[in-house]
């Protein structure tokens, strides 16, 4: 299974980077910036509006920017298949 990766934009530098996920819930997103002995986990958590994810890494505040509701159906529609085979 391949690792889920997701963009996320550093406010300071407006620069975009690719983070994979360690975990994903509608509530909190856990990522990994960078790889090997060099990678820092950041826990981003939407904003007052739930309009978007921010958390901070090294000082610097990252944003993902999806709603949390766009990330619940994410999180729903990668479940789903899952869900239709449980047996009773």
């Amino acid at each position: 299974m391949a690792d889920e990766k997701i963009k996320v934009r550093i406010t300071e530098t407006d620069a975009e980077i690719e983070v994979v996920v360690l975990r994903k819930q509608a509530t909190r997103i856990e990522v990994v910036l960078g790889s090997g002995v060099h990678s820092v986990r950041c826990e981003l958590v939407p904003n007052r509006a739930e309009s978007a994810y921010f958390g901070r890494a090294m000082g610097r505040e990252i944003v993902y920017e999806r709603s949390r509701k766009q990330v619940q159906a994410d999180i729903d529609r990668v479940s789903l298949p899952s869900r239709e085979f449980r047996r009773h």
